[in-house]
C-alpha cells in the first residue's frame, strides 16, 4: 500500500510517520489487505489551541475509499483515534468488501450516469438576516458556486450504496438503484439510523 503522511503547520517525525505507517498496513492486512493507498494529515486545530487534527483517507477499492478524522491534543492520540474508527468501519464491512473484491466486478461505463457536482456558498449573516425578513428570495438570486467538478452516479445495491456511504463518511449518496434502474438516494438520519428514498414511478 501506497502512504503519505503529511503535516500542515506541523512537522512529521520519523517516529510519528513510522507509528502511521506500523498501524495502518495492520489495519488492512488484518480487515482487508487489498488496499491501494492511504494519506494522512495532521494539522493544528485553530489558533493556540494546543489541539491537533488528523484525517485519514484510505482507499480500499474502486470508488471506495474510508474517510476518519480525529481531533485530540496528541497528534498520536489523535491519529490512533482516527485509525481506529477507520478500523471499525472495515470491521463492519469486512465480508462485504472481500466478496466485493473477489468477484472483481466492475460498473460498466454505460452503467453510470455522468454528473456534475456543486459546492454552493452559504450565504453570509446580513443576506441571511435579510432574507429572513421577505416572504420569498428575489428573482435571478441563486446560490453561488464556489466549486464543481464531473462525478459519475454509479448503479449500485442498496447495501453497496449504505457501505460506500458509511466507509466515505458522507452523510448522503445518490446512486442508480440495481435491482429497479430509478434514481435512489441513502442518507444519515439525526436519530443514527439510514434513510432510504426511493422515487415510485407513476
Amino acid at each position: 500500500m501506497e502512504m503519505t503522511v503529511q503535516g500542515k503547520q506541523i512537522d512529521i517525525g520519523d517516529a510519528l510517520r513510522t507509528h502511521v505507517e506500523d498501524k495502518l498496513t495492520d489495519i488492512d492486512e488484518k480487515y482487508f489487505n487489498h488496499a491501494t493507498d492511504a494519506t494522512v494529515t495532521f494539522s493544528r486545530e485553530g489558533h493556540g489551541s494546543g489541539l491537533f487534527r488528523v484525517n485519514i483517507s484510505m482507499r480500499v477499492g474502486k470508488n471506495m475509499t474510508v474517510v476518519t478524522e480525529a481531533t485530540e491534543n496528541d497528534p498520536y492520540v489523535a491519529f490512533d483515534s482516527a485509525s481506529e474508527k477507520a478500523a471499525k468501519r472495515l470491521r463492519r464491512y469486512k465480508r462485504q468488501l472481500r466478496d466485493h473484491h473477489s468477484r472483481k466486478q466492475k460498473t460498466p461505463e454505460e452503467e453510470q450516469i455522468k454528473a456534475q457536482y456543486y459546492t454552493l456558498a452559504l450565504q453570509g449573516e446580513e443576506a441571511a438576516e435579510q432574507d429572513n425578513e421577505e416572504d420569498t428570495l428575489p428573482e435571478g438570486n441563486d446560490p453561488v458556486v464556489v466549486a464543481e467538478i464531473s462525478t459519475h452516479i454509479e448503479t449500485l445495491s442498496v447495501s453497496d450504496a449504505v457501505m460506500r456511504m458509511e466507509l466515505s463518511n458522507k452523510s448522503a449518496l445518490l446512486f442508480r438503484n440495481a435491482k429497479n434502474n430509478r434514481l435512489n438516494m441513502v442518507y444519515m438520519r439525526s436519530d443514527g439510523n439510514v434513510g432510504w428514498v426511493d422515487p415510485q414511478e407513476d
